[in-house]
Formats: C-alpha cells, sequence, structure tokens
C-alpha cells in the first residue's frame, strides 16, 4: 500500500510533458503492433516492385500446375541446378530437383551438415481452383457447341459466368502422342465464355441464395457456334476444326486432362500499382518467392528443400499430392545415400507451410475478427493453427516452433504478423501443415495475406510477395 502511495506521489509530481514521454516509453516497450513493410528497409518498395516483375512472368505463365512445374524445372537449370539421380551421394551445395510425373517438383541444396540433422523444408502448393472437363466434355444445344465442366476446389460458382476463359492443359491420342493445348492467353486467340442471365428476366436467378443462383452442371463453356456448311451440325464442325488443327477425334477426350482457367495476363492494381491483381495467387505467390530464396542461399547448413505440390485445393490426394509417399521415399533415399536414420531426419527437420493466408477486407469487416487477422502490408502471416471451428484439421504448431522462427524473422528484420482465417464459427481453412506434421516434421504456416482469395481475380500486395521471398531466403538458412 504504501509502494502504491509513492508511485502516485512521484507521478504526481511529474510535469504533463513527462507523463506523455513515459506513456510512450510504456506504449513501446509493452504493446505490440506489427511493422508495415517500408519499416524494414530504405527503398523497400522500389525492391518489392522489381522483384514482383519475375513474379509476374511466372503467375502468366504457370495458370496450372504442369506449367509451375515446368517453370520451376527450366529456371532450376538456369541455376545449374541438375535432375536428381537416385544412385548418388549429393556433395555440399549441390543443387538438384525432382519432377514428379510433370505436375509437381522438388527442388534441393544440399547442406554441409549431414542430412541426420535433418533439413530446411518449405512447401507450397500450385494447383488452384479451376474448371476441369468432363472425359466427355462436348455436346450441342440451342445451336452452341459447349463443353461440360466439374470445378476444382473451392469455388464461388457465380464468380466464373461472363469471364473470358482460356484452355489449358494435355490430350494424348489413341496413338499415344501427347498434344499440348493453350488457347486463350495470346493476342488474338478465341477465349471462352460462361454465360449468364439476362437481368430482364432473372428474377427467379436473383431471388436464390448465391450459392444456389448458379449450379455445378450449369458452368457449362461455349466453345463453337459455327455450324457446318449446310446449317446443321455444330458440334461436328468443331471436332472437325479441332482435327484439322490437333488431329484429335471426339474419343481422345477420354485421355485429356483440360481446364479452363481465367484468361488474361496479371495487372497491376491501384494508382501506386502497389497491388497484384491475377489468377492463382493461391498458392503461386508463395511458390514463387520460396523458390527465389531457395536459389539465391547460400549453402547452407542445414539441406534446403523447396517443393510444389499438387493437388492441396482437393486435400492434397494423389500421387502428385503431398499425401502422395513419392515424398517421404525422396527423403529416405536421401537418408538412405549418408546411411542416416529416416526417423532421425524427420525429428531434426523445420518446415514452413508456405500457403496464403486470408487478408482483412474491411468491405466484409462483420467476417472477420479484426484483433486477430492479417492486414495487407504488414508482412507475412505466420498461422499458429488453420482448420475450421474448433481447430478441426489443423496441426497447431507449438509455441517453441513459433517462437524460433519469429526469432529468425526479426533477426533478419523481417515483417511478420498473425492471422486467422475469419472468426472462430464462421468457417474455416486447412493447408498441406498436417500433412507434414504425419511425418514427425515440425511445421507452421507461413504465407502471403491476399484478398479475394479464391475469386479468379485475386489481390496480394508487392511488399507482402517480396517479405515472402526474403522470410523464405531466412528460413533456408537457419541452422
Amino acid at each position: 500500500m504504501q509502494a502504491n502511495r509513492a508511485n502516485e506521489k512521484e507521478l504526481g509530481l511529474r510535469t504533463e510533458k513527462e507523463l506523455e514521454e513515459l506513456k510512450a516509453q510504456y506504449r513501446k516497450e509493452l504493446l505490440y503492433s506489427p511493422k508495415n513493410v517500408s519499416e524494414t528497409e530504405e527503398g523497400f518498395f522500389e525492391k518489392a516492385k522489381e522483384f514482383c516483375e519475375g513474379y509476374k512472368a511466372f503467375i502468366d505463365s504457370a495458370k496450372t500446375e504442369r506449367e509451375a512445374a515446368s517453370f520451376a524445372a527450366a529456371r532450376a537449370e538456369e541455376k545449374g541446378f541438375k535432375p536428381y539421380d537416385r544412385n548418388r551421394k549429393l556433395s555440399a551445395g549441390e543443387g538438384v530437383y525432382l519432377l514428379n510425373r510433370g505436375k509437381a517438383i522438388v527442388v534441393i541444396k544440399k547442406g554441409t551438415l549431414p542430412i541426420s540433422e535433418g533439413a530446411n523444408l518449405v512447401i507450397a502448393h500450385t494447383d488452384s481452383p479451376r474448371l476441369d472437363l468432363k472425359q466427355r466434355p462436348l455436346y450441342e444445344e440451342g445451336g452452341m457447341a459447349y463443353f461440360k465442366t466439374h470445378y476444382y476446389g473451392g469455388i464461388k460458382k457465380y464468380h466464373w459466368t461472363a469471364l473470358p476463359l482460356a484452355l489449358h492443359g494435355v490430350l494424348f491420342k489413341k496413338n499415344g502422342e501427347k498434344v499440348e493445348i493453350s488457347v486463350g492467353e495470346k493476342e488474338g486467340e478465341p477465349v471462352f465464355c460462361i454465360s449468364d442471365l439476362m437481368p430482364h428476366i432473372a428474377k427467379d436467378q436473383v431471388e436464390k441464395p448465391l450459392a444456389s443462383a448458379i449450379t455445378g452442371e450449369g458452368l457449362n463453356i461455349i466453345v463453337g457456334s459455327v455450324p457446318l456448311e449446310d446449317g446443321t451440325e455444330v458440334k461436328l464442325a468443331l471436332l472437325k476444326l479441332l482435327n484439322e488443327k490437333y488431329g484429335i477425334t471426339e474419343e481422345d477426350f477420354l485421355r485429356a486432362e483440360l481446364s479452363a482457367v481465367p484468361a488474361g495476363k496479371s495487372k497491376d492494381v491501384g494508382f501506386d500499382g502497389g497491388m497484384i491483381g491475377a489468377y492463382g495467387h493461391d498458392d503461386r505467390v508463395c511458390a514463387y518467392p520460396s523458390m527465389e530464396a531457395l536459389f539465391d542461399s547460400e549453402t547452407p547448413e542445414r539441406t534446403a528443400i523447396c517443393i510444389f505440390a499438387d493437388k492441396e485445393e482437393i486435400g492434397s490426394e494423389g500421387v502428385t499430392g503431398l499425401l502422395s509417399a513419392a515424398y517421404t521415399n525422396l527423403f529416405k533415399e536421401l537418408c538412405e545415400a549418408e546411411g542416416a536414420a529416416y526417423g532421425e531426419f524427420c525429428e531434426n527437420s523445420c518446415c514452413l507451410s508456405a500457403d496464403v493466408g486470408g487478408a482483412f477486407d474491411p468491405c466484409y469487416g462483420e467476417a472477420y475478427d479484426g484483433k486477430n487477422s492479417a492486414y495487407v502490408n504488414k508482412g507475412v502471416v505466420v498461422t499458429k493453427y488453420t482448420g475450421a471451428r474448433g481447430k478441426s484439421g489443423s496441426s497447431d504448431a507449438s509455441a517453441e516452433l513459433v517462437a524460433k522462427i519469429t526469432s529468425v524473422l526479426d533477426s533478419r528484420n523481417v515483417a511478420w504478423q498473425t492471422g486467422e482465417y475469419g472468426k472462430v464459427d464462421q468457417g474455416g481453412a486447412g493447408t498441406v501443415a498436417k500433412v507434414v506434421a504425419s511425418w514427425n516434421v515440425d511445421v507452421v504456416d507461413l504465407g502471403v495475406p491476399i484478398l479475394s482469395m479464391h475469386a479468379p481475380f485475386e489481390l496480394a500486395s508487392k511488399g507482402d510477395i517480396y517479405m515472402m521471398y526474403k522470410a523464405a531466403k531466412a528460413f533456408f538458412e537457419l541452422r
């Protein structure tokens, strides 16, 4: 009691100016507020804009996971990396890459320490929500030819109507010949489109909830309208055109992997050009900076590994998704080459699940907990847990790991923040973190906060994208 009165007396003797200075000191020492990215270094945004020109070239040419893996492999070759040879042991500083069926890629830079000391892994995914063609997609109705689709990943279906679309993918003829298709991206090429109902007669449609106003079976793409010379059979006329151009028949669609994605290139957004609008930021906006960070890192102590995984948007399933043994088999081979125990490798490894976070959107503020949201231009978002409602589907990183990672970020002056996917019972999201955790590898989510996630045109800050590069580089060099 006497001590409190002494403190009150001491405060009472201070001038108003002194009290304000004391409060300012307390705020600085005791309160927390994430940095703006521009505070981290002089001329930050100029560096960010320069870095993002490379990112835009990537995202414009990598609209599917196949194209992303192909881009990464070519980039690795440019940087002196060689295809992985399972019959030889890697030397310190050596760089190799392994393509998984052309749709995923692992890039490795061997460290100076033995593999038993573990690796620093950064795992992003390069698949994005899209419209896949059904196996028998082509049909004719109302004097037009259409492709039937099956949407992939979590989309709002109404986003995909009245939107220019491009077609990407591969098709195999009966004789085994591979045909690569990309239509709708180059100047002068035709695009495709899903029509929408005119507002004049849309009374019933607009009265429906957003989730049911457009159906999955209604996402049919207009691909032709010119009939044969006698004015009939648009479908047959289109197949004749496709046969002349690609040498294919209708049966060949049974052996195809074709996707419709938004047509066109990425765009700078805002008078200041501080943001990039593009299709597929989720999750290529984390993939490219991570890959470039590995390429630019000096020979690390611990082996550095960057993975572009497939199928995250549908649960990481399949032989190219992260649940595939393709990745753990590779790790086991690396261990066997050095006579190391795979279990020891996993226990000593650390991973960033490099996936995007949801940025606070003031236009829809009611869906967020503003005090626990990520914000544009506040740097990478470190997400301790994802999941839905009661953290369902989350690996929930330990306090020790969060402390370790954020300490590294602080030591390299990397702007970072925390954030959740909206209010507790609003919904939720998941990442590959739980898959990595099942390997007994410490993992935490870290990525770029974006707006309009899973829309055909997502938004990301150039400052946050560049900060992702700095974060991944700091992590790869972590002992």
